[in-house]
């Protein structure tokens, strides 16, 4: 696949990237054996960023990634590692970590269960509360100067956020929820001020959690994930699924699915933005498959126009997460709060 660099000094990656979270978390682990053939089917055909967290699973992932990766795959395989995320023995989610200690600590334990001497791109997942980011950046670019990290990277931040962040070290990008039914980054200027700045966006959620698929059925007695995904509510599925019906003629007219549709709309956005990569959140190996085809799809301004005006900015209902969650994002404006699950 043809490469680019992820920020003015980042690392060249395609522009798709695998996110593992779903082989160790969420909706509940994958079948292991897939996991792995799924990230071998990835670094196989040219998507080397994989993209975890050391809470995923709590040290699951990142072991699954271990085993997955094959002799000489470490060397082409680009790992982002997430920190910062607590949990408890129950699996809850008990508060956010940024303190300097905590990060060197946390890398400590990342490098032995991936087997590694380095990790790619190392990012706090979520603005500590009780943290300066500057404390949190340069414990960060100290790990850099030690040859732990290569790269530094944010997740769910805002502008103020980046630009001090970039001011203790270069970010190379920020990763944010960006799909059609995920367009805060573009009015809060989070994707404004990356381009200003020369980083790149690593966009998850690229299919709305499964909504965008254009197979997504609700099912017997309700989604559980309604209860922290408000999307899925029955307050709101009917209007979100009706949206998705409206991008169906503009993927039947190309002979592409829905979800190559919302994928291909992703990777449009690097015209206006900037380098804009597309995690997908693949669990078996043909989902990668189908989502190289989507890197394929070249959208024209045309396309682009159709499919606004079949999904405009704001017409899905529901926020992106329950409110206590909503509350730990530095990207979106709104009270805050200590404790939730980062992505």
């Amino acid at each position: 696949m043809h490469t680019r660099p992820l920020g003015a000094g980042g690392p060249q990656v395609p522009p798709l990237a695998l996110g593992c979270a779903g082989m160790s978390d969420h909706t509940g682990p994958a079948d292991e054996a897939d996991a792995i053939a799924t990230i071998h089917a990835a670094l196989d055909a040219g998507v080397t960023l994989l993209d975890t967290a050391d809470f995923y699973g709590m040290g699951h992932n990142e072991d699954l990634i271990r085993r997955a990766l094959r002799a000489g795959d470490r060397e082409k395989a680009l790992l982002s590692v997430k920190f910062g995320g607590l949990r408890g023995p129950d699996g809850s989610f008990v508060g956010i970590e940024g303190r300097p200690a905590h990060v060197k600590n946390a890398l400590a334990y990342s490098l032995r269960r991936l087997d590694t001497d380095h990790v790619d791109i190392y990012r706090p997942a979520r603005l500590a509360p009780d943290t300066p980011i500057e404390d949190t950046i340069g414990a960060v670019a100290e790990l850099v100067q030690a040859g732990y990290v290569r790269h530094v990277g944010l997740s769910e931040v805002g502008p103020e956020t980046i630009r001090r962040a970039h001011a203790v070290h270069p970010i190379c990008d920020v990763q944010i929820e960006y799909s059609l039914f995920s367009r805060a980054p573009e009015a809060n200027g989070i994707l404004a001020t990356c381009h200003e700045l020369g980083i790149g966006v690593t966009a998850y959620g690229v299919l709305a959690h499964g909504l965008l698929t254009g197979g997504y059925r609700q099912p017997a007695g309700g989604d559980p994930r309604a209860h922290w995904l408000p999307r899925f509510h029955p307050d709101h599925l009917a209007t979100n699924l009706a949206l998705v019906e409206r991008l169906r003629p503009l993927a039947d007219a190309r002979g592409i699915s829905v979800a190559q549709l919302a994928t291909a709309w992703v990777l449009a956005r690097s015209r206006a933005h900037g380098t804009v990569v597309a995690v997908l959140g693949a669990r078996r190996p043909h989902r990668v498959a189908e989502a190289l085809a989507a890197a394929d799809v070249a959208l024209t301004d045309a396309d682009l126009r159709a499919i606004d005006e079949a999904v405009p900015a704001g017409a899905v209902a529901g926020t992106r997460y329950a409110a206590p969650l909503m509350a730990l994002l530095d990207s979106e404006p709104g009270p805050k709060s200590p404790a939730g699950a980062p992505n």
